[in-house]
């Protein structure tokens, strides 16, 4: 896509941010580094289309080269490569980088926290981001939203899941802060990046799995392995993976460039969210259709994980001032956003799914 057609395309208080001259734009290229295999088209691709905006709105004057998870550095080691300065930028979900400290969560989506709407709006909005850079600058870095995934399942497992003490002993790979809910219900929570679920949960290394949704899953095929497929999603409803990048190679951008990168991942966080969104339905009537069993979670379940979820959020603020400073910005726009959602959005959806069950759609 041609620069100007690009800027069409964006709203005017997009589209008439200054700009320098092209002609006198010096030429610059970047490494970034995934932590997603190329094979998960939309996560990865959502670096794609990054790559390609910003190239488009300097007019091939900024370009990024992409590297996928293990190209160059692991899935889970992304981050440190901009850290250590291997490479200028990376994408990857803030939680992989939590085994150093719970606050990097925070940023990518926690369990019962928001849906997708509330998250962009806590983040884009609501002050999310701009705590969440204040964190992340103390490691030398600057974070962008760069793609929710948007609802998300709960995950597979090899056998029915209905009370608490099936939990108990249960070893499963779950993203963010869920693993450490769970642990306290007993589940043994292991942290695996996406290109090796598949041989963990066949090789009985783990027992259930949580990746993202039906259209990532299917890719995966848990089912063949796993036929219990459940949700809603104990990890978060939904999360944001981001872009980290060196705050100092940032600051040396001309201003115009800032920008441009500025934009380009708003377009790529938009890209990803729909296109879940209009992939995940056809996906999942596919994984059913090939034999796996849709599940609820009992309520049981559903509300000792939350109540589990509140006591380990009082205690890491309780811990962590840095934890503490974020979540309490959070936990005050949640509070809010669900009383607002309770009027328009849960009766518009609830009355369309009733629409839905009565088959008038």
């Amino acid at each position: 896509m041609k620069r100007r057609d690009l800027l069409k395309a964006l709203p005017l208080s997009v589209a008439s941010y200054p700009s320098n001259n092209a002609r006198a734009a010096p030429k610059i290229q970047w490494r970034l580094v995934s932590s997603f295999p190329k094979s998960l088209n939309i996560t990865f691709g959502a670096a794609k289309v990054f790559a390609e905006n910003l190239s488009a709105l300097t007019d091939g004057n900024f370009s990024v080269q992409l590297f996928a998870a293990g190209e160059v550095v692991p899935a889970l080691q992304a981050i440190d490569a901009v850290q250590n300065g291997a490479v200028e930028a990376c994408q990857s979900p803030g939680f992989y980088n939590q085994g150093k400290d719970l606050t990097w969560a925070l940023g990518t989506g926690v369990p019962f926290g928001f849906n997708t709407d509330g998250l962009n709006a806590w983040l884009y909005e609501g002050g999310g981001q701009g705590l969440y850079n204040e964190y992340v600058g103390k490691y030398g870095l600057i974070s962008f939203p760069a793609g929710n995934t948007g609802p998300r399942m709960g995950a597979w497992f090899r056998k029915e899941i209905s009370t608490i003490d099936d939990l108990r002993g249960l070893k499963i790979r779950i993203g963010g802060l869920a693993g450490q809910i769970l642990q306290r219900l007993g589940a043994v929570p292991v942290q695996i990046p996406g290109a090796e679920l598949y041989q963990a949960l066949e090789s009985g290394a783990i027992d259930a799995v949580e990746w993202i949704s039906p259209y990532d899953d299917e890719k995966l095929g848990f089912g063949r392995i796993a036929p219990y497929y459940y949700y809603p999603g104990l990890a978060g409803n939904a999360m944001m993976g981001h872009f980290f990048v060196s705050h100092e190679k940032f600051q040396q951008l001309p201003h115009s460039y800032q920008i441009a990168f500025d934009i380009a991942a708003k377009a790529s966080a938009a890209h990803s969210l729909y296109s879940y969104d209009a992939k995940n339905p056809d996906a999942l009537k596919r994984i059913l259709g090939a034999g796996a069993q849709l599940r609820l979670f009992s309520p049981e379940i559903l509300q000792a994980c939350f109540d589990a979820a509140q006591i380990f959020y009082r205690e890491q603020c309780e811990r962590n001032l840095e934890f503490a400073k974020i979540w309490s910005s959070l936990a005050s726009f949640r509070k809010k956003y669900w009383e607002w959602q309770q009027v328009a959005g849960q009766a518009a959806d609830h009355f369309m799914i009733q629409q839905l069950h009565a088959g008038r759609l």
